[in-house]
């Protein structure tokens, strides 16, 4: 960059060029300042600088008279110099051709000073002095820029030390010096810097929605917007499964408690990340190696303060399990931040999920920072279990590139209720992206529970933490990405008989499927919006039925809709439970509605890698020839955790639209099934579903139907249509264990 004083210098040369007639022996530009330096004293070439600076700046209007070479070299300094002024129209029309062309050549310039009647070296000088003053004026500006960023500068590092002249000992309250901190010290003060500024971050946009500024407080912060997103019956009929009295009764968190919240969720989002990171001591291996154990003495001293202590009569407890799945990292975090699908994929597990705030819906277009304060109930599918209810706050969050954690924790100690019996500490999963599409998920499932209610036969499998932990979650999330990554794909092999090639047809037939297990999931639970009766016996063979009436539901025939269903064990190990309940073969074995038919698979889709992760389309030719065949739609699908064989009648012709891909919304389902879990030795929740030997301990098997008993909805169910259900139910059981007695024999 040029500074005054090179200017000063540069500018004479071009004024002693503009007097000099071009020689052969120069170049043009070329400058001789010997002759004007010769015997000249210093002070009178500075003023001569001075001068000739200002002319070089009048010059873009003014020019001088053509001289001759001689006449040049006889001038001497002090002599009397004669200017020309150009008119104001050669001054313009040289603008005009100086905005096209600041460098015109000879040829040019001597068009140009013939139709201006210059001669052509006044154009090149007025060229010349033009290009001059516009580097000018660009460096005055520039300077002024780089003089007023100096400025800036100057005044930030005044004030910085500023701040550190009144920085304060916080022990004794003296001064202190940067370099007299700790390590740690200075450590902890920038994490606390750090988790300031987000929770500062957090309460911005929690304001923003809220409408007024959200108050800091020393301990934790979160936000939230009321937007209630009540996720009624999963089964589309319009109820509301699983909404008992004690989630009734919660609604979206008063102004004063958002906060607090938002101060929980930053802090419940800190112990996820590190409880999903760290090994032992936080987390010791079990004696047969296959789970994680949470050592509650290093998580106390860990994390002190969390959510407060354990209430008196709860159990805790924590669970950590990892699994690579097919699907990218982004999905994840939509499906676990959308109430909707994420009720959808876990539908086994959550029986009714509701957002009744949020107060943030992240930045920058995606979930990072969002936050939603939720109710859920957790079921396992039996009625011998009672739901989990909890009122939580959920916090997503962006930690690295590819890097995303969401994390839930109550909010009872805000909102404290009696009737509660699961408190969720910290809990949830860190998604780190992998190659290919694919993602490991770290869960961490962390409860606090009063479990009294829990059926004897059940107690050993809930105590053991596979009913609602960690395994589970993740077992159901990687056979869901599988049945998901079915439904996307193209490559669909086309040499085995009865396989659904039709992509349009395979899409409707996986999503009347999905609403087919995801009613017979809502249905089977003890969600406290079950009224359940038992009809008979004293032991875990009770059977219990409900009553529900269906009206202007396209997905179910209207009417009155009997609801029947008992747990009951075997001692016969998970998996060939669920082989022998899914093989059409041996259905007639126990399915007394086929009446001794033959079954007959007519079409399948595989939705897994386990053979027995698939959705068919069954036939019953039945014996008598006078009846017509029925149609089944089967669904079966297995994890370690838990296995499921769901099936319903449907309609010939509604099936061919489906397969055709017609909307599968209108076809009318009643579904019925099995629900297959392990019992809860160590044999059986080891190892798992995939064992085929008997060493896998017990089964537990719930068996539930649903039966139209009536096609009007106003009509009273009558003794008789009870009797029969009871019956139908009662029988199938028996038939199912005296077939695996003997297979077991």
């Amino acid at each position: 960059m040029l500074v005054a004083s090179e200017l000063s210098q540069d500018l004479p040369l071009v004024r002693y060029n503009m007097f000099q007639e071009p020689n052969n022996n120069m170049m043009e530009g070329q400058l001789n300042p010997f002759e004007m330096t010769q015997n000249t004293s210093e002070s009178e070439i500075a003023r001569m600088r001075d001068e000739e600076f200002d002319s070089a700046l009048k010059s873009g209007s003014e020019n001088h008279e053509g001289v001759s070479g001689d006449d040049d070299q006889d001038a001497r300094p002090n002599k009397k110099k004669r200017y020309h002024r150009h008119t104001q129209h050669q001054i313009q029309e040289m603008e005009a051709f100086f905005k096209e062309c600041p460098h015109p050549d000879d040829k040019q310039r001597k068009e140009l000073g013939r139709v201006l009647g210059l001669e052509p070296l006044q154009v090149k000088f007025w060229f010349q002095n033009k290009r001059t003053q516009m580097k000018t004026q660009h460096e005055r500006q520039e300077n002024s820029q780089l003089r007023a960023e100096n400025e800036k500068l100057r005044a930030d590092n005044m004030s910085y030390r500023e701040a550190l002249s009144t920085a304060s000992c916080p022990n004794c309250g003296g001064p202190t010096a940067v370099g007299q901190m700790s390590f740690d010290e200075h450590h902890l003060r920038l994490e606390n810097a750090r988790l300031r500024e987000e929770i500062d971050r957090i309460s911005a946009i929690a304001a923003k929605y809220v409408g007024k500024p959200v108050v800091s407080y020393p301990l934790l912060s979160s936000p939230m917007t009321p937007r209630p997103l009540d996720f009624g019956s999963q089964t589309g009929s319009g109820e509301m499964y699983g909404a008992g009295e004690l989630l009734r009764s919660i609604n979206a968190p008063a102004e004063a408690d958002k906060p607090m919240i938002i101060e929980l969720a930053v802090a419940a989002m800190e112990e996820l990340v590190r409880m999903a990171q760290v090994g032992e001591p936080l987390w010791m291996t079990s004696l047969d190696g296959s789970t994680s154990v949470l050592n509650e003495e290093e998580y106390i001293r860990t994390f002190p303060r969390g959510i407060g202590p354990k209430p008196t009569g709860f159990k805790g407890e924590a669970s950590k399990e990892t699994c690579v799945v097919i699907m990218n990292h982004i999905s994840l975090v939509e499906i676990l931040m959308d109430v909707h699908q994420w009720s959808t994929v876990f539908s086994a597990i959550v029986s009714k999920a509701s957002t009744l705030d949020v107060l943030s819906t992240g930045i920058a277009g995606n979930y990072n920072g969002a936050l939603q304060v939720m109710t859920a109930e957790f079921q396992v599918p039996s009625p011998l279990v009672p739901t989990r209810e909890s009122y939580y706050v959920r916090y997503c969050k962006h930690h690295a590139e590819g890097t995303w954690a969401v994390v839930d924790v109550s909010l009872d100690n805000i909102r404290p209720n009696p009737a509660m019996r699961c408190r969720r500490r910290p809990s949830g999963c860190l998604i780190q992206e992998m190659p290919n599409g694919y993602s490991k998920v770290t869960w961490i499932e962390h409860v606090e529970i009063d479990d009294r209610g829990v059926h004897n036969l059940y107690k050993q499998l809930v105590s053991s933490g596979h009913a609602f932990g960690a395994k589970r979650w993740i077992a159901t999330l990687d056979r869901q990405c599988e049945r998901l990554a079915s439904l996307m794909a193209t490559n669909i092999p086309t040499g085995d008989a009865g396989v659904i090639t039709n992509q349009d047809g395979r899409k409707s037939m996986l999503k009347l499927a999905e609403r087919m297990v995801i009613s017979f999931c809502a249905g089977v639970g003890a969600s406290t919006a079950h009224t359940w009766t038992t009809l008979s016996g004293t032991g875990a063979d009770d059977v219990r039925v409900m009553t529900r009436k269906s009206v202007d539901d396209p997905g179910r025939p209207p009417g009155i809709v009997l609801s029947a269903a008992t747990s009951f064990w075997l001692p016969v190990s998970p998996k060939r439970v669920f082989d022998f309940l899914r093989d059409e073969n041996s259905r007639n074995e126990w399915d007394i509605l086929s009446n001794g038919g033959v079954v007959q698979e007519m079409a399948h889709i595989a939705n897994g890698r386990d053979t027995g992760n698939c959705v068919s389309l069954l036939r019953v030719n039945s014996a008598n020839s006078s009846q017509t065949n029925m149609l089944i739609l089967q669904e079966s699908c297995t994890d370690p955790t838990a296995s499921f064989v769901i099936y319903a009648p449907v309609d010939v012709v509604a099936m061919n639209v489906v397969l055709n891909g017609g909307d599968p919304d209108y076809v009318a389902l009643l579904p019925s099934g099995f629900a297959i879990l392990p019992d809860g030795s160590s044999g059986s929740t080891g190892s798992g579903m995939a064992d085929a030997g008997g060493s896998s301990g017990g089964s537990l098997l719930t068996v539930a139907f649903q039966i139209l008993v009536d096609s009007v909805p106003t009509a009273k169910l009558s003794l008789g249509s009870v009797a029969t259900v009871n019956n139908l139910i009662a029988c199938t059981v028996e038939r199912i264990k005296a077939s695996l007695s003997c297979e077991n024999a």
